[in-house]
């Protein structure tokens, strides 16, 4: 009896060894009861691959999703309109630490890796995208020490945030909305810097109002030098305070109570600063940003190559003198555009050594217009070409479209184009004056810089003093001049006297009949013209 029961035992342990040796363990877990809702086996994986390319990770019958690459940190203050940079540091971590590009579980560090079963056949390849690293790093000033309330000085912060950006290249330093900076004289300079930096401007920079941070004087506040691939960029304000430079206190005005703000006013150095200037640079772009109540120049571009600005405001009262709103000196392949310009002088300015300018649906107003020139100052060689400016609007300005030399200089302006221009109410719409002059009185001098194929087309509206003024050198006539449907037409102002156009050594073409007429424009070329060409000349 013993040995039937013992045998009995044997053959149900074989009949049971049998049945274990059919199931495998780690794929029952892979059942629908066994299923994981985190993140799905690389077997289901491989048969989801081959499906549609696009289709989502998530398995059927699961409310939660599976795991994700990591995302970006919430951006930092500042980014306004215009921003381009692909990624922005959290405002926690220093700007130096080295971004991670694990992926993130909430609290800035790497998730650690779950287990994979293991059933003999070895582990599978995890399926989750490799995150890609950041394109670029972000300087925040206020992660620098800047304090954005107005009154700290906040200049060594912008100059370290400036340095750390300098280093990684396709960097972008921020300027957050809604705080003001006070910042001193700076420079935010290469060679050395590594390319393409941007600096997204969205809040207020103001200059200091003390003499002690302009010392004997500067010939500007916040520059930019030696740069590739340079844009500043945003919805805010350099504020330049120019209100300290623009008008002397009168010590015989017993009105003014403000004794501090006199004195203070006094010590200030006469030379003025231009307010944002960028020298030496190549691919610079200026967008968005507003500049207002600068010293001198608000925005100047000197020795330059491939700039464009576009929705830009710079605004300053009609009474500050010398407040130029852009200003170019030997800068090439400049587009200036969508851009509106209000201030005591020049909206645009285009001196010696510029070409291949562009200018166009551009608001100016209040101001002196839009000219080339002053050239030829102290008897020096000016050479300007390839100017366009066209479908821009003036109101009350001094000046329309003007181009001014001093006698006694040398060089040619050569193909330049006025088209489409509304004027109204402006004094002088059409200006050539080769004996400008800015002091009472200036020696007359026999050489000039020659003027050359200057093209008006349809130049409209409305003027207060003289429709057009032709002021030519005896020695070196203007030459090449056309115009055509211009139509300019009086508007009488208290203590202004209208006078009829005017011309001396003017020579050129009328395609159209003009309004008013300008009977004194020589027709055809000089006698004896032998002009030389640009490339003699300059």
């Amino acid at each position: 009896m013993k040995l039937r029961v013992k045998g009995l035992g044997l053959l149900l342990l074989l009949v049971l060894l049998a049945l274990c040796s059919t199931i495998d363990v780690c794929d029952a877990r892979r059942g629908k009861h066994w299923r994981p809702r985190s993140s799905p086996s690389s077997s289901l994986l491989r048969k989801k691959g081959k499906g549609k390319k696009g289709s989502s990770n998530r398995q059927h019958g699961s409310n939660r999703p599976s795991p994700k690459p990591p995302l970006s940190p919430p951006p930092s203050p500042g980014n306004g309109k215009g921003y381009q940079s692909p990624y922005q540091p959290s405002p926690s971590p220093s700007p130096n630490a080295p971004v991670s590009p694990s992926p993130v579980n909430g609290s800035g560090h790497a998730s650690p890796k779950s287990p994979t079963p293991n059933c003999g056949k070895g582990n599978q390849p995890s399926s989750r995208p490799t995150p890609t690293s950041p394109q670029g790093a972000v300087f925040n000033v206020v992660d620098f020490g800047a304090k954005g309330d107005g009154v700290s000085d906040d200049t060594k912060a912008f100059e370290a945030a400036w340095a750390a950006a300098c280093k990684q290249g396709a960097s972008t330093v921020v300027v957050p909305s809604e705080l003001e900076f006070l910042v001193g004289p700076i420079s935010f300079s290469g060679p050395y810097c590594k390319p393409n930096i941007l600096f997204q401007l969205d809040g207020t920079i103001v200059a200091p109002t003390s003499a002690k941070a302009w010392g004997s004087g500067l010939l500007q506040w916040i520059e930019f030098t030696k740069l590739n691939g340079v844009s500043i960029q945003g919805n805010g304000i350099i504020n330049g305070r120019g209100q300290q430079w623009w008008t002397y206190s009168d010590t015989d005005d017993d009105k003014d109570d403000d004794t501090q703000y006199d004195v203070e006013f006094e010590r200030m150095p006469q030379v003025k600063p231009t307010a944002l200037r960028f020298y030496g640079s190549f691919n610079v772009v200026v967008a968005g940003i507003t500049i207002v109540n600068s010293s001198q120049c608000h925005l100047k571009f000197d020795s330059c190559q491939g700039v464009m600005v576009h929705d830009v405001t710079i605004s300053s009262p009609e009474n500050s003198l010398n407040t130029d709103g852009i200003h170019l000196q030997n800068s090439k392949d400049v587009s200036i555009h969508h851009t509106n310009l209000a201030c005591g002088d020049d909206c645009v300015s285009i001196q010696t050594g510029c070409s291949n300018i562009n200018i166009h649906n551009v608001n100016c107003g209040p101001g002196h217009g839009i000219s080339i020139g002053g050239l030829g100052r102290d008897n020096t060689k000016a050479c300007v070409s390839n100017v366009t400016v066209r479908d821009v609007n003036m109101f009350r300005t001094m000046t329309g479209v003007r181009i001014k030399t001093w006698q006694g200089g040398l060089g040619l302006v050569q193909d330049v184009r006025f088209s489409n221009i509304q004027v109204s109410e402006v004094q002088t719409p059409i200006i050539i004056d080769q004996f400008y002059c800015d002091k009472r009185t200036c020696s007359n001098q026999t050489s000039a810089v020659a003027i050359s194929g200057v093209q008006y087309e349809n130049i409209r509206g409305t003027f207060t003093i003289k429709p057009v003024h032709f002021a030519c050198s005896d020695s070196s006539p203007c030459s090449g001049i056309t115009l055509t449907g211009v139509q300019l037409r009086p508007v009488q102002i208290p203590h202004y006297r209208l006078n009829d156009p005017f011309c001396w050594q003017a020579f050129g073409e009328l395609y159209t009949p003009t309004v008013p007429p300008i009977a004194c424009l020589h027709l055809g070329k000089p006698a004896g013209n032998n002009l030389q060409s640009y490339h003699d000349l300059c």
